[in-house]
């Protein structure tokens, strides 16, 4: 049997025209490439934590109403009172669960997102069937308002992704032109607010979300310092929640991941420390980048910076051999031409960053 046939004659040719979303190994390096919160759980907490996790019951499937974990989310995180959530592994499973529930079997379903943005909008709407119409930022990163609202009356999507603040850019779009978007859509598309940096912008339209009936938010817990257990959340009006819970798997969420979360929540005020802590750094580290020479550095409301430099891939080539990994996102969008992403990260690593950086430059 050839297995290049049986491929073909199996696997969707868009599927196959694609690579495989590629994550480096980042052993040995200082890791800036990925948002991460740098800061561990106090030593205390963290043997607390241990004797939880040991305590979970691995032989049996987590209840799959997650219940305790999701009453802890509602309470804690700002969720309206007579709201719910849903939970994902992660952003990327809820992105991908509400462009299943939103494909189409009579005809193609569109999802619409401002570009450049999150890269999973387009990929789960791809691999969901579906085609993604981007519409370009304006040239300041801030969205083009006629072309998004042509774009809506013209192709009808089923869903709108606005990233908020917007990754890889780092800045808050207007509320009032967020508002506009979802009152274009009106009873035709669902817009989502992805605000996975809410720990660092401090705002958020999740309790605005009565006023929105087609508005859903959706959050991470992984840019608070949780990312090593992949938990995404989301919440909109019960009714459309329900209809998007219908295709959640059972028991998508772990015990161990379920047990970490908990614990989290009962102690959320280290972590709303930690934000802090970061965006105490975020100002500083721009204006070092800033008077670097042929550094331009663009505004953030999120735990990253984005900067141009004369020659991107020259300067990513000089971190990596010095062992710092920033993402290169000159590829991704004529808009991010030489464009740089860090994270920002604690007083240590921002340094040896920028000392890496300066030389890189020279």
């Amino acid at each position: 049997m050839a297995l290049d046939t049986l491929i073909a004659n199996t696997i969707r040719a868009d599927v196959r025209a694609i690579a495989s979303y590629h994550v480096p190994d980042a052993s040995g390096y200082i890791k800036l490439d990925a948002m991460e919160n740098p800061y561990a759980l106090p030593d205390a907490l963290r043997a607390e934590l241990g004797q939880r996790l040991a305590a979970a019951v691995l032989n049996r499937y987590p209840v799959p109403s997650y219940a305790s974990l999701k009453q802890r989310i509602v309470a804690r995180l700002g969720v309206p009172a007579g709201y719910d959530v849903l939970l994902g592994n992660g952003s990327d499973e809820i992105i991908s669960l509400l462009c299943m529930a939103t494909a189409r079997q009579d005809r193609r379903a569109t999802v619409l997102a401002p570009v450049p943005t999150f890269v999973m909008f387009q990929r789960s709407a791809t691999m969901a069937g579906q085609d993604f119409v981007g519409v370009p930022l304006r040239a300041d990163f801030s969205l083009d308002m006629p072309a998004m609202l042509a774009a809506i009356a013209a192709h009808r999507p089923a869903l709108v992704f606005l990233a908020y603040p917007n990754n890889p850019t780092g800045n808050l779009h207007s509320a009032a032109d967020v508002a506009a978007l979802a009152a274009a859509l009106g009873e035709h598309g669902i817009l989502v607010v992805d605000e996975a940096y809410e720990p660092f912008a401090r705002t958020s339209f999740m309790g605005e979300l009565p006023a929105y009936p087609n508005m859903v938010v959706m959050r991470t817990l992984s840019k608070l310092g949780l990312a090593g257990i992949r938990l995404g959340y989301m919440s909109a009006a019960p009714a459309l929640l329900a209809e998007i819970e219908k295709v959640r798997p059972p028991y998508n969420i772990n015990v161990l991941t379920q047990v970490a979360a908990e614990f989290a929540l009962d102690h959320l005020e280290v972590l709303d420390a930690q934000a802090a802590l970061l965006n105490a750094e975020r100002p500083r580290l721009a204006a070092a980048l800033a008077a670097l020479p042929g550094v331009t550095v663009f505004p953030s409301a999120a735990n990253f910076l984005l900067f141009r430099v004369p020659d991107a891939d020259a300067v990513q080539a000089k971190l990596v051999a010095d062992k710092v990994l920033a993402k290169n996102m000159s590829k991704m969008h004529a808009l991010l031409a030489n464009c740089l992403r860090v994270t920002v990260s604690t007083p240590d690593e921002n340094a040896a960053f920028l000392q890496a950086l300066t030389a890189a430059l020279k």
